[in-house]
């Protein structure tokens, strides 16, 4: 199975992502930022991804370490388990309309870090989340 956990320590972060990429979309994710655990939540049942995920942070400061270093360990975690790739396609693409939007997403599992951000979001805030950590997140 492809299985991992990964950790990561900084001055404002402590964080453990425990990731099964053959799992079922089982999840039990906390941060100590609610919006942030919710999408966390989404992504593992809907990615069939087994996750579980404990992040402390300087959160009487603001969210952006604990949501950036999260998104920094999580990535970490998928690589790892991805392991050498074997049978996975480099590419793939989806086209997903979800509530009120058109997503459109397209990803290269070349190793090559690069993100291209067209994300314009109505409101500063989701609920009492800073829409701006999504782009720190990805």
């Amino acid at each position: 199975m492809r299985k991992t956990t990964i950790t990561r320590k900084t001055a404002e972060t402590n964080i453990s992502v425990e990731i099964n990429l053959d799992g079922t979309g089982a999840y039990d994710n906390e941060t100590g930022v609610g919006f942030f655990d919710h999408m966390l939540d989404q992504l593992a049942r809907h990615s069939l991804i087994d996750m579980t995920i404990r992040a402390t942070g300087d959160l009487h400061i603001d969210d952006h370490h604990t949501v950036e270093d999260t998104g920094i360990a999580l990535g970490q975690a998928l690589t790892d388990a991805l392991g050498d790739k074997r049978g996975i396609r480099r590419y793939g693409a989806c086209l997903l309309p979800m509530d009120d939007a058109l997503v459109r997403s397209a990803l290269d599992l070349s190793g090559r870090p690069f993100l291209v951000w067209n994300v314009d979001f109505p409101n500063a805030k989701i609920g009492a989340f800073d829409a701006e950590l999504v782009r720190e997140f990805f």
